[in-house]
């Protein structure tokens, strides 16, 4: 199976590139840098999980991003630091998919609606599953969305920042809710598509 490394704009941003250039001179490796990912993860989870209110939501939302940076930095201080390991790949999807997971349900926790967080959770990991199951095939992997891993952390950061202002004013959690049910449906969606594109494509190869 050929490992392809998902578009991400932020790789040519000048500053995360100048961290990824200073870390690859430390001692730090990219598996570190995978692991912390899901710390921060884990952190964004166990906030949103107990009615997080302004405060919360707002450390939840720098969270979020930490954990999408360590997602660019490890690639970057793989392959542009040099710093590949045989066990690269399994640490570039595996910390990943904890993640993704950790959040999701922190977030339907803290919405209220926990079995939809857990639902978006498996919806989102089998975005991922399918993705590599269509590599494993032998075709090029399918990134589509609607809902890939950038989009479902946009989403859920958004739904952060507009929940810490909607605590401020009514104290309710309905942006957080929204946030979490457009995870699972776009999840679903995306599933939909890759799959769809695979099959296509297992069509194609059949002719």
């Amino acid at each position: 199976m050929t490992l392809q490394r998902r578009p991400v704009r932020s790789r040519s941003n000048g500053a995360v590139r100048g961290v990824a250039s200073w870390m690859s001179g430390t001692s730090v490796t990219p598996n570190q840098i995978s692991c912390a990912s899901v710390v921060f993860a884990g952190l964004a989870g166990w906030v949103l999980s107990g009615a997080p209110g302004w405060a919360g939501c707002l450390a939840a939302t720098v969270l979020i991003q930490l954990r999408l940076l360590c997602n660019v930095l490890d690639g970057l201080v793989a392959v542009e630091g040099g710093k590949k390991s045989p066990t690269g790949a399994l640490y570039n999807e595996f910390p990943d998919r904890v993640a993704d997971s950790l959040v999701i349900i922190g977030a339907g926790y803290g919405a209220g609606l926990p079995e939809v967080g857990w639902l978006a959770a498996l919806l989102a990991v089998t975005t991922a599953y399918v993705r590599v199951f269509g590599g494993a095939l032998g075709f090029e992997q399918e990134f589509l969305g609607p809902m890939a891993k950038q989009h479902r952390m946009a989403v859920l950061s958004a739904g952060c920042l507009m929940g810490a202002v909607e605590s401020l004013l009514t104290a309710t959690q309905y942006s957080l809710k929204a946030a979490t049910v457009v995870v699972a449906v776009g999840s679903a969606v995306t599933c939909w598509t890759r799959g769809r594109a695979i099959a296509r494509r297992l069509r194609a190869a059949d002719v």
